[in-house]
């Protein structure tokens, strides 16, 4: 009695952890446009859904049942997140300031792959360069690396463009030219 009981549980916990893990990323590609991709998921979780809420439902007199659900769902959204994290979905916009004027420094980033815009700025302290950086999530580390290695004091800000219009770099990177090293 006492085993069945531990599997039971088991089965909730493992079930919640991979529909939850499904939800988070379905709402993350619903947030990113990706309509088709998350209406396939969705079907998937929902069947996962109904068959581990039917099995704590079916029991509800096991409150270790209703635990392992609750204790689940929390795993599953920490899963869902690190799923996201490794898929890296999408692209960013990195805003960076150096310290000093470096005309190097977007030939460098565009020698590269990555779309820079760049203009002189002014700042409390001085002549400053202020650049625009596109380029895809998965990238985003490579490239603090890379702004880091030649201006170790840049201020940098990133934000996630919610739709991108335009430009060289994008039709770039729909015929699959940018990043083509990187991605083997």
């Amino acid at each position: 009695m006492l085993e069945n009981g531990l599997v039971m549980v088991v089965i909730i916990l493992v079930i919640n952890i991979v529909y939850v893990s499904f939800f988070t990323i379905r709402m993350i590609l619903t947030l990113k446009g990706q309509r088709y991709m998350a209406a396939a998921i969705s079907t998937v979780e929902v069947v996962i859904y109904v068959v581990g809420l039917g099995l704590v439902l079916d029991n509800l007199d096991q409150i270790q049942n209703l635990i392992a659900y609750a204790l689940g769902y929390g795993i599953g959204v920490i899963v869902g997140m690190k799923i996201e994290d490794k898929l890296a979905l999408g692209y960013i916009t990195v805003n960076v300031i150096t310290k000093e004027y470096d005309k190097d420094l977007p030939k460098l980033l565009r020698e590269k792959g990555y779309g820079v815009t760049n203009w002189a700025a002014h700042g409390l302290e001085g002549d400053r360069m202020a650049m625009q950086i596109l380029t895809p999530r998965k990238f985003e580390l490579k490239l603090y690396n890379e702004i880091k290695e030649q201006d170790p004091k840049a201020f940098i800000i990133v934000y996630e463009p919610k739709s991108i219009h335009g430009g060289f770099w994008v039709k770039s990177v729909k015929r699959g030219r940018l990043f083509k090293n990187e991605q083997k």
